[in-house]
């Protein structure tokens, strides 16, 4: 199966939809409520996954946050065995993503810039 094939690309929209719903459902008060899923990618041989994770709020709920996914890790990956019928479950690797504060910084200089308040 190559990395952009059409099972491929279902997999990893299955995995991240499930992985949404799974991380909502987190009783863990690390995790923040405003937590989503950015992207998955789901190895070929279906062994690994890597999910961004984008937290809207301080850095501080970031890293709490990254701490309380890495905590329920197990749960998260039992839960998707359940809900998913794969043939492995892949271990999941959550990475940091931050692209929306990034955007979000980088709009608000071209607003400075512009002179345009908000």
């Amino acid at each position: 199966m190559r990395k952009n094939s059409v099972k491929n690309i279902r997999i990893n929209n299955e995995v991240m939809k499930e992985l949404s719903q799974i991380i909502r459902e987190t009783k863990d008060p690390r995790i923040h409520p405003f937590t989503s899923v950015v992207a998955v990618e789901v190895a070929t041989d279906l062994k690994t996954c890597k999910a961004y994770i984008s937290v809207l709020g301080s850095e501080e709920d970031r890293e709490n946050t990254g701490k309380g996914l890495k905590s329920a890790e197990g749960f998260i990956r039992r839960e998707l065995a359940h809900r998913l019928n794969m043939r492995n479950t892949p271990e999941i690797r959550f990475i940091l993503d931050t692209s929306i504060e990034d955007a979000m910084a980088m709009m608000k200089k071209i607003d400075e810039v512009n002179g345009v308040e908000h």
